[in-house]
Formats: structure tokens, C-alpha cells, sequence
């Protein structure tokens, strides 16, 4: 079984690492970097968003395992104090595992080159006017839907719901449904220039293009990462073909995190079997 680790710089996380890499330093384990079975993050679900932008190009052979040391997570499982009770279920569990979808993301330029750029998000997209109000027509499967003026745009994924997306005004999707969300970021609705100015939910075999005005100075973010662009013509956003796997030795239910992310945290000790 071959097993790549990230883990955040916190000392707590680097001390877990430490003691992950001995008790994983037996067979049937193998430490690796490069195509490895299982990658396990150590942190937050930041990290493991780092671990899954290093390795987007393999996860059809990849299940991911996070372990969180701190506050529970949405992608994150383990509790630092149960590593013995890990590796045994790495030893002797049936290799199972629960995919969520992803976003595709591609950017076409607007230069010369109109070049197309592709991207896979596990949590969102946003596009921003760095300076300046922006103004895009949003189609939704090829037909026109509005033009909006404002801030920006989120486009997120299920899983991705309870981050940017909710608190921009977005709702919290459960990750089994196949589908992907705009929110808008401080549209501008008055007399003038109207927008729906509510979250729209759209169906996993539709599609959302945001066409941009022409200028420049746009901020796009892909997850946690940057990319400064000064001219972008358009983003196409629609389900990925790709999916993400999680090991699925054990998740706790989703609306549990929910509650413990947002309303209280429970004890998670004893942890949790059921599926997310």
C-alpha cells in the first residue's frame, strides 16, 4: 500500500506526522510521493485541499484520508488520538470509499490567443473585479439568464456549499446531490440594474458560463488558490468527470459537521460510522 502524507507546518501537525510515519513504517506500507494508493492530510481541510490540487491528475487511483488537528472538519475524519486505530483500519478494512464531485473550470483568455484554460475545483470558483464593479452576462445551458453588476461571482460544488458559498448568502447542499451553485457576491439591485439576487442550484448535466465585459484587472480563485488574470473573456463551469474518493473506513454524517461547524461542536471522541 503506497501512502504520500501532507501535513500543515503547526507543530501539532508536524508532531502527528512524526508519529504517523513510525507506525506506517512496516509492511504492507510504502511512503512515496509520486502515485501513491492512499494520501493521508494532516491539518484542516486546507491541507487537504492542497493534497488534492498536487495530485488532481491521478484520482482515479487515489483515495484520500484527512486527520484534522483541530476543529473538525468537513473533509477530515481522524482525530490526532486515534492514529493506532487508523493504521489498524488501513491493515484490516476493506478499502471502500465515497466520491464527491468536482467542479470544471475552464477560463478562456481574451487575447489574441483565446487560449483555454482548465481547472478542477473541490470546493469553488470565484471571479472578482480587483477595482471596480464587474459586469458579466451569466447563461445558464446556452440561454441568457441576467446581466449582473457587483462584486463577483461563486460557483461551488457540494461539498464546497458550506465554505465561501454560505457565507456570501449561499445554501448548504448535501454532497449527494450532483449539482453545482452561483451566489453572487454584492450585486448591485436597484432601479436600474436588477439581478435574481438569490443562490441558484443547477442541475449536474447543465452548464454556467459567465461571460465578462471587456477589461481587465480580474482576481480568479480556484479553492484556496490565486490567479491574477488581466483579461479573461469567459468561465465555463459544469460538473466534472472526475470525481474525488474518500476512504470510507468511517465519515461522520454530514449535517453533523454541519451543526458542529456552525452551531456546536459535539464530542467527537467516539468519532462516527455513519456515511456522509
Amino acid at each position: 500500500m503506497r501512502i504520500a502524507m501532507i501535513a500543515s507546518p503547526s507543530p501539532q501537525s508536524q508532531v502527528v506526522l512524526t508519529r504517523l510515519k513510525t507506525l506506517l513504517n512496516k509492511p504492507p506500507f510504502e511512503m512515496v510521493n509520486e502515485r501513491p494508493d492512499i494520501v493521508l492530510t494532516i491539518g484542516g481541510d486546507g491541507t487537504l485541499l492542497s493534497g488534492f490540487h498536487r495530485y488532481a491528475h491521478q484520482l482515479a487511483t487515489i483515495k484520500f484520508i484527512g486527520i484534522h488537528t483541530g476543529h473538525l472538519g468537513f473533509y477530515t475524519d481522524w482525530r490526532d488520538f486515534e492514529l493506532e486505530e487508523l493504521v489498524d483500519s488501513l491493515l484490516h478494512e476493506e478499502q471502500k470509499s465515497v466520491s464527491y464531485p468536482l467542479l470544471d473550470v475552464e477560463v478562456t483568455l481574451a487575447d489574441e490567443t483565446q487560449e483555454k484554460k482548465h481547472f478542477l475545483a473541490l470546493n469553488e470558483c470565484i471571479i472578482k473585479k480587483v477595482n471596480t464593479t464587474m459586469v458579466a452576462d451569466i447563461f445558464i445551458k446556452e440561454e441568457h439568464f441576467e446581466r449582473f453588476r457587483g462584486d463577483g461571482v461563486s460557483v461551488s460544488t457540494p461539498t464546497g456549499s458550506t465554505a465561501y458559498n454560505k457565507s456570501v448568502g449561499g445554501a448548504v447542499l448535501h454532497p449527494r446531490i450532483n449539482a453545482l451553485q452561483l451566489t453572487e457576491i454584492a450585486s448591485l439591485n436597484n432601479r436600474v440594474y436588477r439581478t435574481l439576487g438569490s443562490p441558484l442550484v443547477i442541475a449536474g448535466d447543465e452548464w454556467i458560463e459567465v461571460r465578462l465585459c471587456a477589461d481587465n484587472d480580474y482576481l480568479l480563485t480556484i479553492d484556496q488558490l490565486s490567479f491574477p488574470q488581466s483579461a479573461i473573456a469567459s468561465i465555463r463551469y459544469k460538473i466534472a468527470d472526475e470525481r474525488i474518493h474518500f476512504a470510507s473506513y468511517r465519515h461522520t454524517h454530514f449535517w453533523r459537521r454541519v451543526k458542529d461547524a456552525f452551531i456546536e461542536e459535539e464530542d467527537t471522541h467516539n468519532g462516527g460510522d455513519d456515511e456522509i
